[in-house]
């Protein structure tokens, strides 16, 4: 449905997007559109990497002393270090 599109079918959309969100809001909504991207991203990532690490663990179980792995990190953006937080942290609450 989407390949059958025409460009001046885009050209009408985008114009239409632009009418109802404004100059001013698109460029905050692409920028926060990015920064959820690679939050997703980075979790399948994390997601997938846990996963190959706890498969050979499930094989062979270990002492529970060994168990421990330190927490996560979820980043908003490469580098923005003032909205990082420990995944398992709930004393640390996000700034508004």
């Amino acid at each position: 449905m989407i390949g059958n599109l025409k460009p001046l079918e885009i050209v009408l959309i985008l114009a239409v997007i632009l009418l109802l969100f404004g100059a001013k809001k698109l460029p905050d909504m692409a920028r926060s559109l990015g920064k959820s991207a690679r939050i997703l991203k980075s979790e399948a990532k994390a997601m997938k990497k846990d996963d190959e690490a706890a498969s050979p663990a499930d094989a062979a179980p270990t002492a529970p002393e060994q168990q421990t792995p330190a927490p996560r990190t979820i980043k908003a953006a490469p580098g923005d270090v003032t909205t990082a937080r420990p995944v398992n942290d709930p004393s640390h609450t996000t700034q508004s």
